[in-house]
C-alpha cells in the first residue's frame, strides 16, 4: 500500500530535517507516529499526503491517502462542501436531478450517485447535521472542523487516512465517537497524536527521532514498557560509565604521582653516583618522554570515556535533565479560598446554567472542570479569579495568588526574548546567572536566550511557562489550566505532569484527555 525509501528533507535554509527514513505500511494496518517536538512527524505526514516534496528517496503509494492536518486555518475561506472537495459532484449530482444530463456533469459524477446521501450520512455520524454544507469553514469551532475533516473519510472511503492531532479540540462524546471510529475502520491508519488512549487502539508504534525510524510492535502501553527497559538499561550504563570515568581519573593520579616519585629517586640516585650532567640531561629527557607517554595513554582512555558518557547523557529522555523545584513553603491544605452560593450569570438576559450553582474550592483540591463548549467554565473561571461577577448570588474569594494558563499560553509575551519573558516573573531579585541556570534547566540552552517567544513552539511556550513559575519566589494558590495537552506531544505532556505532580497547591483543569487527568490525580469534579 505504502512504501518510503530512504526519505529525508531539508528545510528551506538547507538544515536537514531528517534522513533515510524508510518503512512500509500494510493494508488495514494502524500505526501511531509519535517523536519529540521537532523532529518531523508533521512534516512526514505531509510529504506522504503530497503537499510537500522530499529532498530525496522514493515513495510508491497506491492510491490517494485521506489528510487531516492539525491546523485548518487556510481553509476558512471554503465552504465546508469545498474544503471537503466535494462542492463539484454534488453541483453536478443536482444539476443532473435538475434534468441537465451533459457529458460533462456525467464525467464530473462518475457514477458517484451516492455521493449527497454519504454526505448526510457522515455529518450525521460526527453530529454535524445541523450543519449546512454552504457553510463556510471559518464560521466554525475549532471542534467543528475537525468533525468535518473527519467525516470527509467516511464521504471518500480512502484506503490510507493519514491523522494529525485529530482528537485535539474534541470533547469527550466526540472523542468517543473518534475511538470507536478508529478500533472498527478498514482503512490503514498512520496517527500522530499525545492522546494516550487514542494511541492503545494502534497496534503498531513508529517513533521518529535523530536517529530515524524505530518499529515497536504493540500498541502505546507497549512501547512506553519498552522505553523503560531501554531508559534502565541506559541509566544502568551510564553509572557504568561514570564508575569507570572515576576509576580511570584515579588511575592517572596514581600512576602520575607513582611516576614522580621514581623519577625524583632516580634523580637523586644519579647526582649521587657522580653520573656526567650530558648523561643526566639524557636520563632526564627519557624519562619525561616516558611520564608523556604514560600520561597520553590515560589522558586518551579517559577521554575515550567521556565521549562515551556524553553520547549516553545526551540519549536521556529529556524529562531526566530537568529539575523543577517548585516552592511549596507558604501552601498550606484546607483553607477556603472560593466559595459560591446559588450564583448565576447571564449574557444578553438568559441565565447561563439553569440550575444555580454552590462550590467550594479548598486549597490543596485537584479539581476537574468539565462541560461541553458554551457551557460556561470559561466564566466560571472567570468568577472564580474575580475577574467577573456574578448576575445572582454570593462569592468568597479569599485573598490568593492566582495563574490561569490558556491553550495559547498568552502569559507568554511574543515580543519578548526567552531571557527577558524570565525576568518578567523574577519577583525574587534572582541574580542573571541564577535566572540562566533555570533557563537550563528547563531546556532553554545559551541558543534559546535571545530567541523572541513568538518563534517558540506549544510545548516551548509550555516549558517556558513552568520555568516562569519556579523562578517567582513562591508557587501560586491557585493554577488552571485551560486544555493544557492541546498541541503538545507526548513528551511535553510528560513534562507538564511531572511538574503539576510536585505543585501542591490548588488546581483546576480543563481537560478531555482522560488518560492526563487520571495521570495529574484528579480528586474532585465540577460539571456544567
Amino acid at each position: 500500500m505504502l512504501t518510503l525509501q530512504n526519505i529525508s528533507y531539508k528545510h528551506n535554509n538547507s538544515d536537514l530535517l531528517f534522513d533515510t527514513i524508510s518503512f512500509t505500511v500494510n493494508n488495514q494496518e494502524k500505526i501511531a507516529l509519535i517523536g519529540n517536538n521537532g523532529v518531523g512527524k508533521s512534516t512526514l505526514l505531509k510529504i506522504i499526503a503530497g503537499e510537500l516534496q522530499p529532498s530525496g528517496g522514493d515513495i510508491r503509494i497506491s492510491s490517494d491517502p485521506y489528510y487531516i492536518p492539525q491546523i485548518f486555518g487556510q481553509y476558512n475561506h471554503f465552504t465546508i462542501a469545498e474544503a471537503l472537495r466535494v462542492n463539484h459532484k454534488l453541483k453536478a449530482f443536482k444539476e443532473i436531478l435538475d434534468g441537465n444530463v451533459t457529458e460533462e456533469n456525467l464525467a464530473i459524477l462518475n457514477d458517484d450517485w451516492t455521493i449527497e446521501e454519504r454526505c448526510a450520512n457522515a455529518l450525521k455520524y460526527w453530529q454535524l447535521s445541523d450543519l449546512d454544507l454552504t457553510e463556510k469553514i471559518e464560521n466554525l469551532s475549532g471542534g467543528q472542523k475537525t468533525k468535518v475533516f473527519l467525516a470527509g473519510i467516511l464521504i471518500h472511503e480512502p484506503e490510507l487516512v493519514l491523522l494529525d492531532e485529530p482528537s485535539n479540540h474534541l470533547d469527550k462524546a466526540t472523542r468517543e465517537l473518534l475511538y470507536n471510529f478508529i478500533s472498527s475502520t478498514n482503512c490503514s491508519l498512520i496517527i500522530v497524536s499525545h492522546d494516550r488512549k487514542l494511541l492503545n487502539l494502534l497496534n503498531t508504534v513508529y517513533e521518529l527521532s535523530k536517529r530515524g525510524i524505530t518499529i515497536y510492535g504493540g500498541n502505546y502501553d507497549f512501547y512506553a514498557e519498552q522505553k523503560q527497559i531501554e531508559n534502565n538499561a541506559l541509566n544502568h550504563d551510564l553509572q557504568s560509565k561514570e564508575k569507570a570515568l572515576r576509576k580511570a581519573k584515579e588511575k592517572e593520579r596514581e600512576t602520575s604521582e607513582r611516576q614522580q616519585k621514581l623519577d625524583a629517586r632516580g634523580k637523586k640516585k644519579q647526582e649521587k653516583s657522580g653520573v656526567a650532567r650530558i648523561m643526566m640531561n639524557t636520563l632526564r629527557n627519557n624519562a619525561e618522554n616516558s611520564s608523556s607517554k604514560l600520561k597520553s595513554v590515560h589522558v586518551e582512555k579517559i577521554d575515550g570515556i567521556s565521549k562515551e558518557l556524553r553520547e549516553l547523557r545526551s540519549s536521556l529522555p529529556d524529562i531526566d535533565q530537568m529539575k523543577f523545584g517548585f516552592d511549596n513553603s507558604v501552601l498550606h491544605k484546607g483553607k477556603i479560598l472560593f466559595k459560591a452560593n446559588e450564583i448565576n450569570f447571564s449574557y444578553k438576559e438568559q441565565l447561563l446554567w439553569k440550575k444555580d450553582l454552590n462550590l467550594e474550592i479548598t486549597s490543596g483540591e485537584r479539581i476537574a472542570l468539565n462541560g461541553q463548549n458554551g457551557s460556561g467554565k470559561t466564566t466560571l473561571i472567570k468568577i472564580i479569579l474575580g475577574k467577573l461577577i456574578p448576575k445572582s448570588g454570593t462569592v468568597y474569594i479569599a485573598e490568593n495568588k492566582s495563574v490561569y494558563i490558556d491553550q495559547d499560553y498568552s502569559l507568554i509575551d511574543n515580543e519578548l526574548k526567552v531571557y527577558d519573558q524570565a525576568q518578567q516573573f523574577n519577583s525574587s531579585g534572582l541574580e542573571e546567572h541564577d535566572i540562566k541556570m533555570r533557563l537550563n534547566r528547563f531546556l532553554f540552552h545559551k541558543e534559546y536566550w535571545d530567541k523572541p517567544c513568538s518563534a517558540l513552539s506549544g510545548g516551548e511556550k509550555m516549558r517556558l511557562m513552568l520555568c516562569c513559575l519556579t523562578i517567582n519566589n513562591e508557587s501560586p494558590d491557585i493554577i488552571i489550566l485551560d486544555e493544557p495537552t492541546n498541541n503538545l506531544d507526548i513528551q511535553n505532556v510528560e513534562i507538564l505532569t511531572a511538574a503539576i505532580n510536585e505543585y501542591q497547591g490548588t488546581l483546576i483543569v480543563v481537560s478531555h484527555d482522560e488518560f492526563f487527568l487520571e495521570q495529574i490525580n484528579i480528586q474532585k469534579s465540577i460539571s456544567l
